[in-house]
């Protein structure tokens, strides 16, 4: 067999680029430091029109100092669920220098209780998270009426 030049275009190759450019000034950014202060950010950034609609799961990234760094959606779903990817939960976070993070997903039937299913999710993210020296310091359900948080119930 007669050996191809192959040549590389080096136009078709994915560009990878690290970087993190926060608009908000450090002093500026709400600090967290309780599991209510956590439910009133992510209920302020919540889509309102959506929290009794569709399940989403969020990811709220903190600095060293618990102050945040900004929050992410990871995944948008149905009625009764939403698929999560840890691969992007860490990406997300990585990307963004996070220090540490807090998972958070709502609840569209009011129901506060966590399922099996959250529970399993909550306890990979948190095995994923010691691996990685990212913790993930909480996991908290979102309803219009209020909130669970996995750490105040002893459950992380």
């Amino acid at each position: 067999m007669e050996a191809v030049n192959q040549f590389i275009n080096l136009n078709e190759v994915a560009e990878i680029t690290l970087g993190y450019q926060p608009r908000v000034k450090s002093s500026q950014r709400p600090k967290v430091e309780c599991s209510r202060q956590v439910y009133d950010v992510l209920y302020g950034f919540w889509d309102k029109a959506t929290l009794e609609l569709a399940e989403h799961f969020q990811v709220m990234l903190l600095s060293r100092a618990n102050k945040v760094l900004g929050i992410c959606t990871i995944s948008k779903g149905g009625t009764a669920g939403t698929v999560v990817d840890p691969k992007l939960v860490f990406a997300t976070a990585l990307k963004a220098c996070a220090q540490s993070i807090i998972v958070s997903h709502n609840h569209p039937s009011g129901n506060l209780m966590p399922s099996e299913q959250d529970k399993r999710l909550t306890r990979r993210l948190v095995e994923i998270g010691k691996a990685l020296d990212l913790p993930v310091l909480d996991h908290v359900i979102v309803t219009v009426e209020g909130y669970y948080s996995f750490a105040d119930e002893g459950e992380l």
